[in-house]
């Protein structure tokens, strides 16, 4: 069974004047980490708002097609009855960080779903454990750096134990270290926990090598789907995909006969490189 099952699934914002996305057919297989890319405004965050009920529930307008997430026909479904289900990280970790102590913060969600108090003292130790946050459980959120305010943020989430982590650009407010920090936090728990990850990112470089898939879309549809590795071609640099350097090093490199595969890794052009220097 799928994790994430989609049929021409389609959405107009109210007052829109075309869709933002359009016919979009797509199975996620659980336990993958898939990354969801394109230009701004090619309709990623639009998909993202249907998983988890935040479309049509919060954003008005017209819904058509099949969705299922964990089993789960999201139709007709609340955002609180999808929240075991699919967990949403937002761009800006500041969004989701409202209390006094990043404790609260992480148990606020397990507080609206009524878990038993004792079971939920124990969920947010996990969580807190989980992504690295625990030491920082008695500070307030504002004094947190932005990789640990997104740390915070992605504990609140798992410590309602969603099937499917979803995360808009969790690394858009970060440097490039803290990026790296936090997506390898995320690969860790898809591993650990057998999470469905599906993570919109540009930052192309940074995510790359922790992905199974890569899903591309432009203009509300999607245009290209398959292993990094062969997704990112020509099509892709032409629809607007800010590819791996390395990558486009070795497109540029072949151009001048010198025969690379896709490397999506400086490690991968590094060991090619040195065998071809090698014969």
């Amino acid at each position: 069974m799928a994790a994430i099952s989609a049929r021409n699934l389609s959405f107009k914002y109210a007052g829109a004047e075309k869709p933002s996305m359009e016919g979009v057919t797509l199975e996620v297989e659980k336990g993958s980490f898939v990354i969801l890319t394109g230009p701004s405004g090619c309709g990623k965050t639009t998909l993202c708002r249907c998983l988890n009920g935040l479309i049509p529930n919060f954003y008005s307008g017209e819904l058509t097609g099949e969705l299922e997430v964990d089993g789960v026909k999201v139709e007709g479904k609340s955002t609180a009855e999808l929240a075991t289900h699919v967990g949403f990280v937002f761009q800006n970790p500041e969004n989701q960080l409202f209390s006094l102590s990043v404790e609260r913060d992480v148990g606020f969600g397990l507080e609206n779903l009524g878990v038993p108090r004792e079971e939920a003292l124990e969920r947010v130790q996990w969580a807190m454990r989980a992504t690295g946050v625990y030491e920082l459980r008695e500070k307030a959120p504002h004094e947190l750096s932005g990789g640990q305010q997104q740390r915070a943020a992605i504990a609140g989430i798992i410590a309602m134990r969603p099937n499917i982590l979803v995360l808009d650009e969790p690394t858009s407010f970060l440097d490039p270290k803290s990026a790296e920090e936090i997506v390898s936090v995320i690969a860790k728990l898809g591993h650990d926990l057998g999470l469905t990850i599906l993570l919109v990112e540009h930052r192309l470089d940074i995510v790359s090598r922790y992905a199974d898939r890569v899903i591309v879309m432009d203009e509300g549809k999607i245009k290209l789907d398959g292993p990094p590795r062969e997704v990112y071609n020509d099509q892709a640099r032409l629809i607007g995909i800010g590819l791996p350097r390395v990558t486009m090093l070795a497109h540029l490199l072949r151009k001048d006969g010198i025969n690379l595969s896709n490397p999506i890794t400086v490690e991968e052009a590094s060991s090619e490189i040195s065998k071809l220097l090698n014969k």
